[in-house]
């Protein structure tokens, strides 16, 4: 199938990729295209303000979580629909897997798409000596992809000069500038940028970067780059479903403090015969009437962890619902709100719902942070003896209690721990599953589901 597809990516992180490709993103809104965007690797937040822009939500694409097959087959079944998609790297274009390996890196998911790529260049602190930092990246990697690059933070007179010098010694084509624009920079904390909500006049700026964009980038040549991409072959994977046409219901949690979902897990559930219901553990008293499942998603708990506690009514019925053997995924931050009390971002420590006797706490760095393969030595609800799952962890706090029914093992590397509270209904850990890498283990959720009288 032909899709007009292209990818942002950078030498490293910090270079402006997610702020110049919501920039693009929203010109080419404001032109009239219809656009899909994704992510590179594991990230939520990223898409997050890919979504705010084109008014729809932005997915993942991860090869170390699935395979080429099935990367082009998440990617193809989303593109079809739209005019071009646009593509934002991760961290340096050839970081991959363990920091020694291109392996999911963007420079991965490029070749898995076949992908023309547009490499970012902030300029600042270089002139000259940005040439063999280009030119090094075009002649890492055969065949070369990458068509265009874009030089950030530099100034318009400096910018005419350069552009002629990288054109006449390298074979690529520059594709404009981005000027110093203080006023337009996305700020982070613990987790990664902040969440799109919580930047001030946020479409404002956007627009206003986008009408900037229009006049220092060949937006015209950089669609162009994307109309040219060569066709791609895809094909659904086979996909487990419940039997029977009953559908299951599941609660999702939904709102400021659970945020981390992939869309395609959810997705996933949905294909499989899930009835996915949203509910917010801040602001709704109960939990929805009829479901037979619970996730329990990541997100930011610590933030919210005062509002979280005032709502007893919400944390008793949860806390009785598994207790009752509702069965339940709780990832991340959805674990941390299961724990006795969590440490808030302020300091303070706040009830929560009480399903494992345990204190939740803030530390000052990141724990067991990167991709993991759990193993089951022995089965439960989402794992069977001897299957895997691949995962992501990414957190500041951590448990007194991080459960010990699967094996955590890191890629490329010889380090493993154990983690994870798991039952015959529960699976309640600090790993996010991407459910694409064992679709059988959204199965056996759903499985697990379907065999639970309805709550309520």
């Amino acid at each position: 199938m032909k899709l007009s597809r292209i990818m942002l990516a950078a030498p490293a992180s910090g270079s402006g990729k997610t702020l110049i490709t919501c920039g693009i993103l929203q010109a080419l809104v404001n032109r009239g295209y219809r656009v899909a965007s994704f992510k590179c690797g594991p990230d939520y937040i990223d898409p997050m303000f890919h979504s705010r822009v084109i008014g729809t939500r932005s997915g993942n694409l991860d090869t170390f979580f699935t395979e080429w097959d099935t990367t082009r087959y998440l990617f193809g079944r989303v593109a079809e629909e739209y005019e071009i998609s646009v593509v934002e790297g991760v961290m340096g274009y050839y970081d991959g897997v363990a920091g020694i390996s291109t392996r999911a890196s963007s420079s991965d998911v490029a070749k898995a798409l076949d992908m023309p790529v547009v490499l970012i260049i902030n300029c600042q602190g270089m002139s000259m000596s940005m040439i063999p930092l280009i030119r090094g990246f075009l002649e890492f990697e055969r065949p070369r992809r990458i068509r265009g690059v874009i030089l950030n933070q530099i100034t318009e007179s400096l910018y005419e000069e350069i552009k002629e010098q990288i054109e006449l010694r390298l074979p690529v084509q520059v594709l404009g500038y981005v000027p110093k624009m203080p006023e337009l920079v996305l700020e982070s904390r613990h987790l990664g940028l902040v969440m799109p909500e919580e930047v001030e006049d946020l479409r404002e700026k956007l627009n206003k970067l986008a009408t900037v964009l229009e006049e220092t980038l060949d937006l015209d040549a950089f669609m162009a780059m994307a109309f040219v991409a060569p066709s791609l072959t895809y094909r659904a994977p086979k996909i487990p479903t419940l039997k029977g046409r009953k559908k299951v219901h599941v609660a999702v949690a939904k709102d400021e403090a659970f945020c981390f979902t992939y869309r395609d897990n959810l997705q996933l559930l949905k294909d499989m015969g899930a009835v996915l219901e949203e509910f917010s553990p801040i602001h709704d008293k109960r939990l929805p009437k009829g479901i037979q499942g619970l996730i329990l998603s990541g997100g930011y708990p610590e933030l919210y962890a005062k509002e979280l506690s005032q709502n007893q009514s919400m944390r008793k019925e949860i806390r009785e619902a598994i207790e009752r053997g509702l069965p339940c995924i709780a990832e991340c931050g959805g674990f941390l709100y299961l724990h006795k009390t969590l440490e808030g971002q302020d300091g303070k420590s706040y009830p929560m719902a009480g399903v494992f006797d345990a204190k939740a706490y803030r530390t000052s760095k990141l724990s067991r942070f990167g991709y993991v393969t759990l193993k089951s030595k022995e089965s439960q609800m989402i794992l069977k003896e001897g299957e895997t799952i691949k995962a992501h962890e990414f957190h500041y706090w951590e448990s007194e209690s991080c459960g010990d029914s699967l094996k955590a093992e890191k890629p490329l590397r010889k380090r493993s721990w154990k983690c994870v509270h798991g039952s015959d209904t529960l699976y309640a850990g600090f790993p996010h599953l991407f459910f694409y890498s064992n679709p059988e283990a959204a199965l056996h959720f759903l499985q697990t589901c379907k065999e639970r009288l309805c709550l309520n």
